[in-house]
């Protein structure tokens, strides 16, 4: 599950996006203030959102704080300030990416999944419900059981656990993993995901690839 801490002192969005984004997936840490922040970035999120008006501190400074530590999650900036200057001044503390309130929620959760994306995509490794892939030997295995899948299995269990715990339609599966479009690939898709889940779901073990009926599949936790 994908932790995620949300810096931001207004109460009732605050609630608001920790529900939201719970249904979504998300392990959802929160903090109010500067302070708060500190604390909880020690627990190393996977994912941050940030507010820049803190009541005990500019949200810029914590930024500037946190990337002088060498971390360096993913942080998307929460904010009224709408100006291109703001923008700059926080992108190049490091944000990796800026949206303003008022704002849709489903930009917001589009934008969390990109960017845990993109952080994925620069990891070797990749772990989801005792299933591991190394990108660079091109190895599978679950719970220390090799397997073997063709070069089209991979990519696709790649592309499925990059956006684990989240639904996968098949457009986006023909889309970034075939580079087709979606009307000549559908049936391919699904016969490709009922031989991967053979390969995947060993006897004994809990089950990881679930299809999402009328929309897509899902890698991890239970949709």
């Amino acid at each position: 599950m994908t932790r995620l801490l949300i810096v931001e002192d207004e109460p009732s969005l605050r609630r608001n996006l920790e529900r939201g984004l719970e249904e979504e997936g998300y392990e959802v840490a929160l903090a109010a203030s500067a302070g708060q922040a500190r604390g909880a970035l020690a627990q190393q999120p996977d994912l941050i959102v940030l507010d820049l008006m803190l009541p005990d501190g500019d949200g810029v400074d914590l930024l500037r704080e946190f990337r002088s530590t060498q971390n360096w999650q993913p942080v998307l900036i929460l904010t009224a300030r709408d100006s291109v200057e703001d923008r700059v001044a926080g992108l190049d503390p490091g944000a990796d990416d800026y949206l303003v309130k008022p704002f849709s929620f489903d930009e917001l959760v589009a934008r969390l999944r990109a960017l845990r994306r993109r952080a994925l995509e620069g990891q070797s490794v990749l772990s989801v419900g005792g299933l591991q892939v190394d990108r660079l030997r091109r190895t599978v295995s679950r719970n220390g059981h090799e397997l073997y899948l063709s070069n089209r299995q991979f990519d696709l269990l790649t592309y499925l656990m990059q956006n684990a715990n989240s639904v996968v339609t098949r457009e986006m599966i023909a889309r970034d993993v075939w580079k087709e479009g979606t009307a000549t690939w559908t049936n391919v898709i699904d016969v490709q995901i009922a031989q991967l889940r053979r390969k995947i779901e060993l006897p004994g073990l809990p089950t990881v690839l679930y299809t999402v009926r009328g929309q897509g599949y899902q890698l991890g936790n239970p949709p």
